[in-house]
């Protein structure tokens, strides 16, 4: 089995229009181990904002293929404000959707994932026409100085990729109603942060 840092996942780089996020642009959009790059405007929830006080509006999201190759830039830009590193531990699915990917929101299971959850959250999200990816992963921060409260929660992270031709409000509120469905049945899933995807790079 593939250790962790072999995998595929998704890395949320704060953005601040510097020498050093250019030169890391650059880099990254050259990069064979990124097979997506965009600019994004992240919002936090109220339930996991208090833990990233320092975290930024504006990232930087690069898709990867191995964790281990992307690391040593990563660690050449640390700062103080956290970059977000999401490991995919499962794929639940992958499939072609009508539109462009626009949305990537994040959640978080407060009781792990069993067997029995996996099955009705995949379910769920599988009736969703506008999710094109789902992926179980753990989270991993980047940055000079640890927050002073440690998420609890880094081992069961849920990415949901969405297409759509609708407005990034209307795709957040699509996005709560999957949510909210899944609650219904009894799993506690809360929003961790939603990211707008306002440009492609590459």
């Amino acid at each position: 089995m593939a250790t962790l840092e072999a995998k595929s996942g998704y890395v949320c780089i704060p953005y601040a229009h510097d020498h050093d996020s250019i030169e890391l642009k650059d880099s990254l959009s050259s990069s064979k181990n990124v097979d997506g790059l965009f600019f994004v405007t992240a919002t936090f929830s109220d339930n996991s904002s208090p833990y990233f006080s320092s975290s930024s509006t504006h990232y930087m999201l690069a898709r990867f293929k191995k964790y281990t190759a992307i690391k040593k830039e990563l660690g050449k830009y640390s700062k103080e404000v956290p970059t977000f590193v999401f490991n995919v531990k499962d794929n639940l699915f992958e499939r072609d959707v009508e539109g462009n990917l626009n949305f990537i929101s994040m959640y978080y299971l407060e009781h792990g994932e069993n067997i029995d959850d996996i099955d009705d959250i995949v379910y769920s999200i599988a009736k969703r026409d506008q999710v094109q990816k789902a992926d179980f992963a753990r989270l991993q921060l980047v940055c000079k100085e640890d927050p002073k409260f440690a998420f609890p929660f880094n081992d069961h992270i849920l990415i949901l990729e969405l297409s759509s031709t609708k407005s990034h409000q209307s795709t957040n509120k699509y996005c709560e109603k999957t949510r909210m469905n899944i609650c219904r049945k009894g799993i506690v899933m809360n929003n961790f942060f939603s990211l707008s995807i306002l440009e492609k790079l590459k």
